[in-house]
């Protein structure tokens, strides 16, 4: 479509993983779903992850929903016709002091007391077994099975294709320019023509809190860049994920022998141009951590380092269900750990507005734990 009004029974603006995922499984519902999308899709976040698949960690009212997504993944093929480059190779987080493993244990305590028994508390010998090359220090850490990791780039094409597949229609290069609500009807005025449908869903990640702001709600989404680099190849050496209780640290190695080192160092974000700038001082910080805790990779070359705009909510847990305005429904802000939830998330918006529930507990994540809402004249 180039100019002119589109019609369908939902529009979805944004086209990262959630957003296509969420199309994706609107589309499997029998609805006709519209993704608009301001640059292309799996521009931002989605594609320049570093592609974790966990239940490690995770901020507690995500919990029931990583569970549920780990399935998803474990099933992935079935969903998208493509595996996403998911390796099943689990997930562990290193303690270099005893002080750091009592943290992990009190931890592991809170979720058991929750019903989740997937944290599990490894010693010394175990994370050795488990992590040869890590280094001797480290006296043991926590584990979780069936943890992984995937593609993000393969996953969010997989998912596009899957949703072009099943009928979706996708517009790129086309900015959100207004929105209102007239009758039963949103239309959305956007650079590639006018959208009309009942229902429209906010999946724009950083540029979430933007879309929110056109229903007259308040979401404080903050746009981040979160860094991450990538190694020359050397011998294989890791297979699980790992993660430092004690250290800002993701860290994995690819068949390839490539070393993803991220985790959670920032540069600076200009959502506005689309651009980030890398914080050098920080990616020398990671790749300091990454050495310390595996010796046999100190003076191996950097080859490539890159950040994409994510967006941050200050809780650090996104924002998922219904808004405030008829008709309306958000998924965005998942603070740098979105991509592991996008199959599930999307499952969850096509329950929201198909059947009006979901199966799953999501109150945590409603936009009114910012302020209550008062929607304004354009909807």
């Amino acid at each position: 479509m180039a100019g002119g009004t589109h019609t369908a029974d939902v529009i979805v603006i944004g086209g990262g993983l959630h957003g296509c995922a969420t199309a994706l499984h609107l589309a499997r519902a029998g609805l006709a779903a519209v993704v608009v999308e301001k640059d292309r899709i799996g521009r931002h976040a989605s594609s320049a992850n570093a592609g974790g698949v966990r239940r490690l960690g995770r901020a507690l009212p995500e919990i029931p929903l990583a569970v549920a997504a780990l399935a998803a993944w474990h099933r992935i093929r079935e969903l998208v016709d493509d595996d996403c480059g998911f390796v099943s190779s689990c997930q562990v987080k290193v303690a270099e002091t005893a002080s750091e493993l009592r943290a992990l244990r009190q931890r592991r305590d809170t979720v058991l007391n929750l019903g989740f028994k997937h944290e599990e508390i490894i010693d010394q010998a175990q994370l050795r077994e488990l992590v040869p090359a890590i280094a001797p220090h480290c006296v043991g850490g926590m584990v979780v099975h069936g943890d992984g990791h995937a593609d993000p780039f393969l996953t969010v094409q997989a998912f596009k294709r899957r949703a072009l597949a099943l009928g979706v229609c996708i517009l790129e290069d086309a900015p959100v320019e207004a929105l209102r609500r007239l009758g039963g009807t949103w239309r959305v005025q956007s650079a590639r023509g006018v959208l009309e449908a009942p229902i429209l869903v906010n999946c724009a990640g950083a540029w979430g809190g933007h879309i929110a702001a056109l229903l007259g709600e308040h979401a404080p989404v903050e746009a981040k860049a979160l860094m991450l680099m990538i190694t020359a190849r050397v011998k294989a050496f890791v297979k699980p994920v790992v993660g430092a209780q004690g250290r800002m640290l993701s860290f994995k190695q690819f068949d390839n022998g490539t070393v993803l080192i991220g985790g959670g160092h920032q540069g600076r974000a200009e959502p506005e141009s689309n651009r980030t700038h890398l914080n050098f001082d920080g990616l020398a910080a990671n790749a300091a951590s990454a050495a310390a805790l595996f010796p046999a990779l100190r003076g191996v070359q950097v080859v490539r380092c890159w950040a994409g705009i994510e967006g941050e909510m200050p809780d650090g847990i996104p924002v998922i269900g219904a808004s405030a305005a008829k008709g309306a429904y958000h998924a965005f802000g998942f603070s740098g750990h979105g991509f592991a939830l996008g199959p599930i998330v999307g499952r969850i918006v096509a329950d929201l507005v198909v059947k009006g529930d979901t199966d799953l507990p999501i109150g945590a994540f409603h936009i009114n734990r910012f302020s209550r809402p008062s929607v304004g004249g354009t909807v």
